[in-house]
């Protein structure tokens, strides 16, 4: 049988240009023999769908394989229906943990000819062997197989010089988690399970060789074995540069010497480490089967903070079963006494699969039916209040985790209660503008100031000078209507290359 020189088709809709899919990489890795018949084809999901399919039926394709994630779900059923449309005998087949539980009646299932649950880097191959090859498969959805980690040849050859220059990229140096918080995916996992790190440095030093500089490790649990842990610090504290950019995810309460002797080498701007606390309410931890210890957690973010120059994205969810405002105000009280550099707001989803669902009926829980499935309701929060905490994510985004207000946010968060100081700034916010996008950030100035002066009635001149301070440091160019007269002449803009294209954010924290 002749086949078409682009038999295979690999495809995922990202969220961002910058993000660069290690799933369907690790699938062109394993291709074995029909390597030469498979290309790779990324998009993002603010294309149009129309387009997409037609830029992909344009290879003619046998087979076209689809990541599918929360983000993209929606977007890649209506390329898949396009597709279906247009050329019935192209053979669809899907994978990613969107569509790997809870599939049956999804509408991209339906459209599709076959599904791959689980790990797709044996099972897809096989599948595409047979499709072109025969004998033609007869279940629609195929369990993917889980071999020894050893087997997987690795993926980062796949990484073009053009995804090195620009994007970020995605590494692992182990698979899975021991841990069983409900409400993620990784709770379904027996255990983590790590690559051979030899071979695993070996394509690390050839990514940086070829000029990479930006690594972020997906590893749910980047520290669970110290030694390992330890050999990838000194793996990039001997290739320390300028424009390196290296984020881990750590558990909060595990954080022995040895790793802190390492970490506090990494020069400011380099290391970023993303810390899920979640929640401190010892009652909803031991709920969603959530262990941690939370004094320890506390004492490893301050020692973070006072002496180690790592940036600390630092996570709470809102919405988990059983969970008060106040006691989510307690929460990020706590996390905020630490100061860490960002704290990430997030709102409860329920993810398909996740054990999270036994907790429905008994504490109210009410989610959002389409993607990404948020939570509207619990019985400790109506709907209402789901709504306020919502917008105040967007607004601690924008005004504190942004890095553009390093001045005023104290002036802003000072009373009891961080958290209920700035859920007043966020209702007033709200009734001013009636909106959580599209505020400039010489809107939000002049905002912050009517608040602070005439809502909390603050010193004008103190404010003035803290926004100035804020403002001026941000290097936007336009001017604020609080602060004309007082705002210097900007400089004529110099146009420069950022060797930290990744790292800005962090940047203005430091």
């Amino acid at each position: 049988m002749l086949l078409s020189e682009t038999a295979i088709v690999l495809c995922t809709l990202n969220a961002k240009y910058i993000h660069a899919s290690l799933g369907l990489r690790y699938l062109q890795a394993n291709m074995g023999g029909l390597k030469g018949q498979t290309v790779l084809r990324e998009f993002t999901v603010r294309r149009n769908p129309q387009e997409l399919a037609d830029e992909l039926l344009a290879l003619s394709p046998r087979v076209i394989g689809f990541g599918v994630y929360i983000w993209n779900v929606t977007e890649t059923t209506a390329v898949v229906r396009l597709i279906k449309q247009t050329r019935p005998e192209v053979t669809v087949v899907l994978g990613g943990p969107e569509v790997s539980h809870e599939w049956a009646d999804q509408e991209i299932f339906q459209l599709a000819d076959h599904l791959i649950t689980g790990w797709g880097d044996v099972s897809f191959p096989k599948l595409c062997h047979a499709l072109l090859y025969g004998p033609q498969p007869l279940m629609k959805v195929i369990l993917g197989e889980q071999p020894q980690l050893d087997q997987i040849a690795l993926p980062y050859e796949y990484f073009t010089d053009a995804d090195l220059a620009h994007r970020l990229l995605y590494v692992e140096a182990s698979r899975g988690c021991p841990f069983k918080c409900e409400f993620c995916l990784s709770s379904l996992d027996k255990t983590a399970r790590a690559f051979p790190l030899d071979a695993f440095l070996v394509a690390l030093d050839g990514l940086y060789q070829r000029g990479a500089r930006n690594f972020k490790f997906v590893d749910r649990t980047f520290n669970l074995k110290i030694d390992t842990s330890v050999r990838i610090l000194q793996f990039f504290l001997d290739r320390m540069a300028d424009d390196l950019f290296v984020h881990f995810e750590v558990i909060p309460d595990h954080l022995p010497d040895r790793l802190r002797a390492l970490i506090a080498q990494f020069p400011s701007g380099v290391l970023q480490l993303e810390v899920g606390v979640q929640t401190f309410n010892v009652e909803v931890q031991q709920r969603i089967s959530r262990r941690q210890d939370n004094d320890k957690t506390v004492a490893n973010l301050v020692w973070l903070v006072e002496q180690s120059q790592a940036h600390l994205h630092t996570d709470l969810i809102f919405g988990l079963p059983g969970e008060s405002l106040e006691s989510i105000a307690t929460g990020f009280d706590r996390l905020y006494a630490v100061h860490p550099h960002e704290i990430q707001l997030g709102l409860l989803k329920r993810l398909r699969g996740t054990p999270l669902a036994r907790h429905t009926v008994a504490y109210g829980m009410v989610y959002e039916s389409q993607p990404p499935y948020a939570v509207l309701q619990t019985a400790a929060l109506d709907a209402a209040t789901v709504l306020r905490l919502t917008r105040m994510a967007r607004y601690w985004d924008m005004v504190a985790n942004s890095g553009r207000f390093k001045r005023t946010l104290p002036a802003l968060l000072q009373g009891e209660s961080a958290f209920f100081a700035f859920l007043g700034w966020t209702d007033w916010l709200w009734m001013s503008t009636d909106r959580t996008q599209g505020i400039t950030p010489e809107v939000l100035v002049d905002a912050l100031f009517e608040y602070l002066t005439r809502q909390q009635k603050m010193c004008v001149d103190s404010v003035r000078a803290l926004l100035l301070g804020d403002y001026a440091a941000s290097g936007a160019r336009a001017c604020p209507a609080c602060l004309r007269g007082v705002l210097p002449r900007p400089q004529a803009p110099v146009r420069r290359e950022s060797s930290r294209p990744l790292a800005q954010r962090q940047d203005r924290h430091g």
